[in-house]
This record gives C-alpha cells, sequence and structure tokens, in this order.
C-alpha cells in the first residue's frame, strides 16, 4: 500500500480552487527528504553538495525551497540557465552538463561562472573558441563496456552517448592544464533509477580510482567527484525505499580506502538527484469522467499523457490511489485512460483497483519529477497547473494552468491568432 500525502477532504479542498487534472507536490516531504540527505553525507567535511537536476521539476518554488537545503542546480539547456540565473543561483551553485551544446549555452554558463561539464574532447577548442576556458572545469567519464551491479547488467556505457573515454581523460586533462585549467572535477552517471543500495558505492570506487590514477599521470589538482543521478524510488508498493544513510557509508568506505589511504582528504562529493529528491513528492490529481465497457473495462479521466507521459513512452508503473476508497477491496481490473488520439495513452493496464464510480478522484503517485516536466501539447492539450501542500495544510499555486492564449501563442504572426 503507497500512501498519499493528500486524502479526499484536502484534495476536494484544493480542486474546488484549481480544477483537475492538477500537479500537487509536498513541501514537507521534499525538505524531509533533502535534510535526510544532507544528513546521510554530513560526513564529508570537504564540503557535499546536492546540484538538483532542474530538467525534473524546473519550477521556481521547488527550486527555491531545495536552495533553502543548500541544494544548487544541475543545468542542460539555455532555459535552465535562465532560470537559474533569474532565481539567483551564480558560481558554484550551478553545475552544467550538457551534450551536442550551442555555444550561446556555454557563453551564458560561463557569465554565469557556472561549473561546465565537458562532455566530449572535442567541446575543449568549442568552449575555448566560444567563451573562454575557465579555472575550473569537470569532465564526464563514460567507461565504456557494460556496468554490472552484482552480475546485473545496471546499464550500457559503450552505447551511451555521454562522457569521455579513460584515454580521452588523460588528454583532456593534459590539453586543459596548458590552457590554464587549475581545478577540476569528474563526473559520470552509469545506471538510471536503481533501487538497491550498492550503486554509489561501486560508482564511486570506480571514480575515486580514476580520479587517483588522472592526479598521479597529469599532476592536475582534482577538488570533487560528482557521482550524479542513478539513485531510484520505489515506484511499485512492493519495492523498498533506498536507503540513503547505507548508500552514504557505502561511499564513505570508498572515499577512506581510495582517497584518505592515498592522502586525499579533501576532495567534495556532489550528487544530482532529480527523481530521488522529487518523484515520490508530487502527484497528479484527475477525475472520472467516462466509462468504456467493450473487451475490457476503461475508465477515463480528464488527464492524459500530455500530463504524465512516462507511462505512455517507457511502459512505466505508477501506482493509483482512489481516494476515498483507501480501504476498499481491489476486486475490479481496469484499464486507466487518457484522451489522447494515441492507444499508448494509459496510465494503468488491467490494474486492480477498488470499485471505481463517475467522479472519483484518481491520485497518481510518483509524479513529483518527470512529470510536469516532460508534458506537451500534442492534440491541443493544455499543461496543468501545479500545486503545492504547504507544511501547515495550506495550499498555493506555484504554476498556473495553460490557456488557449498560451497555446496560440506562437501563431501570433496571423491576425486571427492575435490576442486581442
Amino acid at each position: 500500500m503507497k500512501k498519499c500525502f493528500l486524502d479526499l477532504a484536502k484534495t476536494k479542498e484544493i480542486i474546488s480552487k484549481f480544477p483537475t487534472p492538477i500537479h500537487v507536490y509536498d513541501e514537507k516531504g521534499i525538505s524531509d527528504n533533502a535534510s535526510e540527505l544532507y544528513d546521510a553525507f554530513s560526513w564529508n567535511k570537504a564540503g557535499f553538495k546536492e546540484y538538483f537536476a532542474v530538467k525534473a521539476t524546473p519550477n521556481p518554488a521547488i527550486l527555491k525551497l531545495l536552495r533553502a537545503h543548500g541544494c544548487g542546480l544541475d543545468c542542460s539547456s539555455l532555459a535552465e540557465l535562465a532560470i537559474a540565473d533569474k532565481l539567483g543561483f551564480k558560481g558554484s551553485d550551478i553545475m552544467f552538463s550538457s551534450n551536442e551544446t550551442l555555444a550561446e549555452e556555454y557563453v551564458y554558463a560561463k557569465k554565469l561562472d557556472a561549473i561546465i561539464n565537458l562532455d566530449d574532447i572535442t567541446h575543449i577548442p568549442f568552449l575555448q573558441k566560444h567563451a573562454g576556458i575557465p579555472e575550473k572545469i569537470c569532465l564526464r567519464y563514460n567507461p565504456g563496456g557494460d556496468f554490472c551491479l552484482n552480475k546485473d547488467i545496471m546499464g550500457r556505457p559503450e552505447e551511451a552517448k555521454y562522457g569521455l573515454t579513460r584515454k580521452q581523460l588523460t588528454e583532456a586533462v593534459r590539453e586543459l592544464l596548458k590552457l590554464g585549467v587549475k581545478e577540476f572535477g569528474l563526473h559520470a552517471f552509469l545506471a538510471s533509477n536503481t533501487v538497491g543500495n550498492d550503486y554509489y558505492p561501486l560508482l564511486a570506487r570506480l571514480m575515486f580510482t580514476t580520479v587517483c590514477e588522472l592526479m598521479r599521470e597529469t599532476n592536475a589538482r582534482f577538488t570533487f567527484v560528482n557521482l550524479s543521478g542513478g539513485i531510484g524510488i520505489p515506484y511499485k508498493p512492493d519495492q523498498q525505499k533506498v536507503d540513503i544513510y547505507k548508500v552514504a557509508n557505502g561511499v564513505k568506505e570508498a572515499y577512506d580506502s581510495i582517497f584518505v589511504a592515498n592522502g586525499y582528504s579533501n576532495i567534495k562529493l556532489f550528487t544530482e538527484l532529480g527523481r530521488y529528491m522529487l518523484a515520490p513528492y508530487g502527484g497528479l490529481l484527475t477525475t472520472v469522467i467516462h466509462f468504456k465497457h467493450t473487451y475490457r473495462e476503461y475508465v477515463g479521466v480528464d488527464a492524459c499523457a500530455a500530463n504524465l507521459m512516462r507511462p505512455a513512452i517507457y511502459g512505466a508503473y505508477h501506482h493509483i490511489t482512489v481516494l476515498g476508497k483507501e480501504n476498499k477491496p481491489l476486486d475490479h481490473v481496469y484499464d486507466v485512460v487518457g484522451s489522447l488520439c494515441e492507444n499508448s495513452d494509459k496510465f494503468a493496464i488491467n490494474r486492480s483497483l477498488p470499485a471505481i464510480d463517475y467522479g472519483d478522484i484518481l491520485f497518481i503517485h510518483d509524479a513529483g519529477a518527470h512529470g510536469h516536466a516532460m508534458g506537451y501539447n500534442y492534440n491541443g492539450k493544455l499543461r496543468s497547473a501545479e500545486v503545492i501542500l504547504k507544511k501547515d495544510g495550506a495550499f498555493e499555486l506555484i504554476r498556473r494552468a495553460e490557456t488557449l492564449d498560451d497555446y496560440f501563442s506562437t501563431l501570433d504572426i496571423y491576425d486571427e491568432f492575435k490576442r486581442s
């Protein structure tokens, strides 16, 4: 059983002001989780920092809340850099990790004095030409082959478009030293949504060893390691939440045995956790508006894949609670579907749920990251509002719903679509 941070009474209060479909976030859950992460890694006296992946939930209220807990931002585009800039994030509070990067993006990142994370060795002359080489820089590592955890393949770095090879890392560091770089960091992302406690410790050993090798080979000064993201969440009710304290202790063991043992005790640790930081603390509220009784039993709702596309594109599982019927038997089987002209527009397939009635409100869990952010306007669907539930039980709008004027705004070159 997954628990909602909303009950039916509070939900009705919210949707009486902001109708469904709507994304709702839990301020207390977000804050408690961020505090726990920092506590788990507090052993890193050099300066642990979480760079929240803006792509996961690019909302100013969320980013400000995370900044209050010490988080920076992981940006990967011009727009995300602009969000950081407008909210007052500067310098080492921004990590810029991108690929196939536009010149104007590097220029903006350099202007903000962000930590630039280079994805390829060929980007060195490109960055030098268009923005100049900063004194502090990060390199993204791709070790190739398969990344295995307990003999299970967790990812295939060799097939990924990201990062430099091991040989290229040495070449890149030597080249950047000649161009005036004084401080380096190493970054890698080798697996996604891992739900055990072993991914970060294993990745840490690989990266810490690589950093030691690079320092010996080049005499470069490395001051941080960015473990990026990859820690997942329990989307399904029978899955266990990652124990972040066990994870952090595993990373500490690697840090002590590799860095400290080699005389490097002042290297900072960074993370870029989007899903882990936000997904469980956001949900999509949607109202039942139709039924269809054909070869299956269908429940039609007012949300669609334009509000939460992960089930449609990945077949991803998102748990569903029928609010007010949490304790009812799961004795009906439904497909829960939206209104897009796509047969993949399904939030659940053959899902056991309690008997559902017209007007029931469904809470679709774990939509706090890569939910609203991945929204789109296919079929002319308008993106929903976002609301945050405050710690005191109040709630406030943190993004208004789109309107038809918003949808037609880029067609204002035509007289018929100009705003009156």
